[in-house]
């Protein structure tokens, strides 16, 4: 990664006084309030599905017809995402990890799209005297809807409300390198490979497919700090790539014949229309096409996603695997980070490396990327659609 100019405004939106400059790395201790556990929000009955896909979707005059063509991926499983139980569990966990190490911080949860709001969340801790916040977004990566948009929510319930000037709210840096989120990765593809191999399966063929949301390729160019070059895909597909690539070279240390397995990155969920182009290949057309590449066995790792939400359980567990049972391939599913320990310490870490001022240098990361700033930079994750909207966290582009 190239140098990023020092040279910023002076003030980031809604930020603590150490992080208002707009350094891109905040090297100095904060005495943060309390701590905001930013989620997307899923419904949690039938009646909530349409209701909140129109959250979803806000803006973009979808009518409720072609709603329903998602819709019924969740009423496959009652009208109930996952992701809401994930993140209660995932509240707990945390709590408990900060207790542990005596870190008195409460922690406060809100969605982007479904209830409880970020708006409920935000008005609950100021109400409480927590005012000055560290958010952890429940997304990996770089991009506009795994980053800048939860900035620009956060922009959005303080923008002309009463506590616009009275609560500040810091980010966490992009975690898809932290080695407590891909630790899971590793463990999981490593007894994946194992298990194939052991009955019988030689390695090469086996095939690794990482597999992550699609988005649109323009906003996929534009995602990260615009004076890097990342190449193809910016800097969501940069990231992905790399960390799949240090996941596999884990599992060839651990496991010595992994090293003559292929994988590859692929992507799923897409939703744009198809006119307009999204980041490919598709992880079902691949799967289709291994039996003629000689494969005899797919495993498929969610790299893209921190818990099993409904994109893992529909298009993986669900369509994935149909695809690999009518291409005649053994399939496993690897998990994701959920709840394990080792990815609540490391969201723990992250969290006491703001406290700490711990400078970039002595930052856990697993890839030559990392570690991700902490203050995004002019310019990043562009939604080419809506253009830049104020957004907190981050240097005004």
């Amino acid at each position: 990664m190239k140098a990023v100019s020092s040279s910023v405004p002076d003030v980031v939106r809604h930020a603590s006084p150490a992080a208002a400059g707009g350094a891109p790395y905040i090297e100095q201790p904060v005495a943060y309030d309390a701590i905001l556990l930013a989620g997307f929000g899923g419904p949690e009955g039938q009646d909530d599905v349409i209701p909140f896909l129109r959250n979803v979707t806000r803006g973009r005059g979808i009518p409720d017809e072609r709603l329903e063509e998602v819709a019924h991926h969740y009423r496959h499983f009652g009208g109930v995402s996952p992701i809401n139980g994930q993140n209660r569990a995932l509240k707990i966990a945390l709590e408990a990890e900060l207790a542990a190490r005596s870190i008195d911080l409460p922690v406060y949860w809100g969605n982007r799209n479904w209830t409880p709001y970020l708006e409920d969340a935000v008005s609950e801790a100021a109400s409480n005297g927590d005012t000055t916040l560290l958010a952890f977004a429940t997304s990996a990566y770089s991009s506009f809807s795994s980053c800048r948009q939860y900035r620009e929510d956060f922009s959005r319930v303080l923008d002309g409300t009463e506590h616009d000037g009275v609560v500040t709210i810091d980010k966490i840096r992009p975690f898809y390198d932290h080695p407590g989120f891909v630790q899971a990765f590793v463990e999981g593809v490593h007894a994946a490979v194992a298990e194939f191999i052991d009955g019988g399966v030689a390695p090469e063929d086996v095939q690794v497919l990482f597999s992550t949301h699609s988005i649109p390729t323009a906003d996929a160019e534009r995602s990260g700090p615009r004076d890097v070059d990342w190449g193809e895909g910016g800097a969501y597909a940069a990231q992905h790539e790399a960390v799949a690539a240090w996941v596999m070279d884990r599992v060839a240390q651990l496991l010595p014949s992994a090293a003559a397995v292929p994988w590859e990155l692929v992507y799923q969920s897409r939703s744009g229309p198809p006119s307009q182009p999204w980041l490919e290949p598709d992880v079902c057309d691949v799967i289709g096409d291994l039996p003629r590449r000689g494969r005899r066995a797919v495993v498929v790792v969610p790299v893209g996603f921190m818990s099993d939400h409904m994109e893992v359980l529909w298009d993986l567990d669900t369509e994935a695997k149909e695809a690999a049972e009518g291409a005649g391939l053994r399939f496993v599913r690897t998990p994701t980070p959920g709840v394990s320990a080792s990815f609540v310490a490391g969201i723990v870490d992250l969290i006491q490396e703001r406290l700490e001022g711990r400078p970039a240098s002595d930052r856990a990361h697993a890839t030559s990327l990392g570690p991700a700033f902490d203050v995004c930079r002019p310019g990043c994750c562009e939604n080419v659609r809506a253009g830049f909207k104020p957004a907190a966290a981050g240097v005004a582009p």
